[in-house]
């Protein structure tokens, strides 16, 4: 069993809170967590420019002069890569970055970035941060209690508009609903804070899980 530490809003170690390792795949696969997070980065990856080549750009095809018996270098057309205006050697085209990521990968690969943070003593738990209305100061305050200011990406239970809203503007701090974490959101950053109830919400869906596919 793995423990994780949980802490009140003061920064103070309160408990801890336990989560098999079984449920996170028990041994972490670098490759498959370099697969997925190359996958996320692809498809993120517009693909849109696009340029013109020599053979889109206005101009005549004729040459500018004869090849031979001026003394000078051979030129080509207007639409000549060499001159401005004229078309761009191996001009951009659209592509498609699009990498396929299995449903089964990209929860192992979840999983498995969770269990990373629990091993590096890089997750922890926060209870009792209720907020009745955005305030930045405090949780900016609470990161700093529990060494967090390099980065963290903060789960909630569900969408908390009055936590997002205050810790949005926070350098290098994410928050999300526990239901929307991926791989690449976890890796990105230095910490990884639960709320109780969304750790609590997040191992409860990984037994779900476990006694489905038997």
């Amino acid at each position: 069993m793995l423990s994780v530490p949980v802490y009140n809003e003061a920064g103070e170690r309160i408990g801890s809170e336990s989560i098999d390792e079984a449920l996170l795949g028990r041994q972490v696969n670098p490759a498959l967590l370099k697969q997925v997070v190359v996958g996320y980065q692809a498809n993120r990856r517009q693909g849109h420019a696009v340029t013109r080549g020599r053979g889109e750009v206005e101009g005549s095809t004729r040459k500018l002069y004869r090849q031979k018996g001026t003394g000078r270098a051979r030129m080509g057309t207007v639409r000549t890569c060499l001159r401005r205006g004229g078309g761009v050697a191996f001009a951009k085209q659209v592509r498609d970055f699009r990498q396929t990521l299995p449903k089964k990968m990209r929860r192992q690969a979840r999983n498995q970035a969770v269990l990373v943070k629990i091993q590096s003593d890089d997750a922890l738990i926060v209870d009792g941060l209720k907020l009745d209305q955005p305030k930045t100061a405090r949780v900016a305050r609470l990161l700093g209690k529990v060494n967090a200011t390099a980065g963290c990406v903060l789960a909630t239970a569900g969408l908390d508009p009055v936590l997002y809203k205050s810790g949005r503007n926070i350098p290098r701090t994410e928050v999300r609903d526990v239901a929307e974490l991926n791989a690449l959101d976890i890796l990105s950053r230095r910490k990884l804070i639960f709320t109780r109830e969304a750790f609590v919400a997040f191992r409860d869906g990984l037994v779900s899980a476990q006694s489905r596919s038997r």
